[in-house]
């Protein structure tokens, strides 16, 4: 899928997720027949030689923010950040000065490849419209690798990303974590052993296109509905509690995999994702994840979120959201520009800068800046070293991959953006992207420039970087 990149990318190797609401924990025979992989990954980190980053202005994404300091990537893993790193003969060595280090962008709700571009009803695979819950479908299997958009998106600094089912449905199915890596099938840019996360929606999208086909048509029917899926998932539970058939039921047996889904959301096995704008709508999810023991890992859109900015925190919950869209429909009409910074600032608030969009993914770090410029204008004054935390680890918490990737430490995942500034100015652009410390992207060097087959022969107008 990359032709200018050839030379570096043939050394990829591509080769062949609490408790439930009976107050029961499942053994882990049944924990492993609802996660259970049929298309694992196939994901090898690209080979490449050591690279020091020196004397630049580093963001690790845990808070801190260090000025001429170096980050040392080998093997596919930060193996130290400091000041005078040594670095073997071998070590690539890119100036920093003047520069700034984040983390690899994540974006926590994405449709790249699902809802590629160009946008024609044939690419439209995002929303399965056969019924309220589709818990059984996966977005890993619509995922068109050759959409321009991931490539539009690695230049803009973004390394991985969740892939979601679209928004029509109570429960949408599974979403799937990818690296944003070139490849010729989606299990080529799966995140090796990330959880898979399942799309809830509520509010306005899935009694509108339900309404005219029997229902949900009202939000109590919304609910009843979420209530409905859940209890059958808990009955399943509670059948499989041994992995298999027990005395007197012989259907305990029988795969159904919309229940697994369900089912592993419940064990916690699977993060809990919901499309979700008003206060009093995620008030009552948070009540229907308590009655039937799933957690949810972030509220997504969520312009009503600062509402509840002190639930949310309290119960560990993110908000991934919007800088400033607001109003294109009565949902989305109470949004506030300050949104993000006051679910921010409780202890332990979890805010997410998301974009929900093939363009403003390209633009991720830009959208955190408005959103820190906001906060300003209200009298709060957010750091570039937390801001950072938007983009890079709260993403990663609530995707269930902040133990690889999201934070520049030791040990974990060489994804790393190089800045020609401050990445919350507006003149920012990401000139190296590093994925497992190979550099996918470079600004300056056109045969690390990668293009889609798709836009092989196009003019770049389709999916290309502006």
């Amino acid at each position: 899928m990359l032709k200018p990149l050839i030379a570096v990318l043939g050394t990829v190797l591509l080769v062949g997720c609490a408790h439930t609401g009976t107050g029961s924990q499942p053994d882990a025979a049944a924990r492993s027949r609802f996660t259970d992989d049929p298309y694992p990954s196939t994901y090898r980190p690209i080979t490449a030689a050591p690279v020091l980053i020196s004397g630049a202005t580093i963001l690790t994404g845990t808070g801190e923010r260090l000025e001429g300091a170096d980050v040392l990537l080998r093997g596919g893993r930060i193996e130290a950040i400091g000041s005078n790193l040594p670095a073997s003969a071998d070590a690539t060595r890119v100036d920093g000065r003047g520069k700034w280090v984040t983390p690899g962008l994540i974006d926590i709700h994405s449709h790249l490849g699902v809802y590629p571009s160009p946008g024609v009803s044939a690419h439209s695979d995002g929303n399965e419209m056969t019924g309220p819950v589709t818990a059984n479908v996966w977005a890993e299997h619509s995922v068109w690798p050759q959409d321009p958009g991931f490539l539009a998106a690695m230049a803009g600094g973004i390394t991985t990303l969740q892939v979601l089912p679209g928004s029509a449905n109570l429960v949408g199915g599974r979403g799937v974590t990818l690296k944003n890596v070139p490849s010729t099938s989606y299990q080529g840019m799966k995140f090796p052993d990330a959880p898979w996360g399942m799309k809830m929606a509520c509010g306005e999208n899935p009694k509108r296109v339900y309404g005219q086909k029997g229902g949900p048509a009202t939000r109590m029917a919304n609910v009843a509905g979420y209530r409905a899926a859940f209890i059958d998932a808990a009955e399943y539970l509670k059948k499989n509690k041994s992995g298999g058939e027990s005395e007197g039921d012989k259907d305990n047996g029988k795969r159904d995999l919309k229940l697994d889904t369900l089912a592993a959301a419940i064990n916690g096995d699977i993060k809990v994702h919901i499309h979700c704008y008003r206060a009093d709508e995620m008030t009552t999810m948070l009540d229907l994840a308590r009655e039937f023991g799933f957690k949810v890992a972030a509220f997504h859109h969520g312009v009503e979120a600062y509402k509840i900015a002190d639930r949310l925190a309290a119960e560990g919950v993110c908000g991934a959201l919007w800088a400033d869209w607001w109003g294109f429909k009565m949902e989305a009409f109470d949004g506030i520009q300050e949104n993000i910074a006051l679910v921010d600032r409780p202890k332990n608030g979890c805010a997410i800068v998301h974009s929900d969009s093939e363009e403003g993914i390209q633009r991720l770090n830009q959208e955190a800046a408005k959103a820190m410029a906001n906060a300003k204008r209200a009298g709060i004054e957010i750091t570039p070293e937390h801001a950072i935390l938007w983009l890079t680890a709260n993403p990663a918490k609530a995707m269930g991959i902040d133990g690889q990737t999201g934070t520049l430490e030791a040990g974990k995942m060489a994804d790393v953006v190089l800045w020609n500034g401050n990445p919350f100015s507006v003149y920012a652009h990401a000139e190296q992207v590093y994925v497992d410390g190979a550099r996918v992207y470079d600004r300056n060097d056109a045969s690390r420039q990668p293009k889609s087959d798709f836009m092989l022969g196009q003019d770049g107008a389709i999916g290309g970087v502006l």
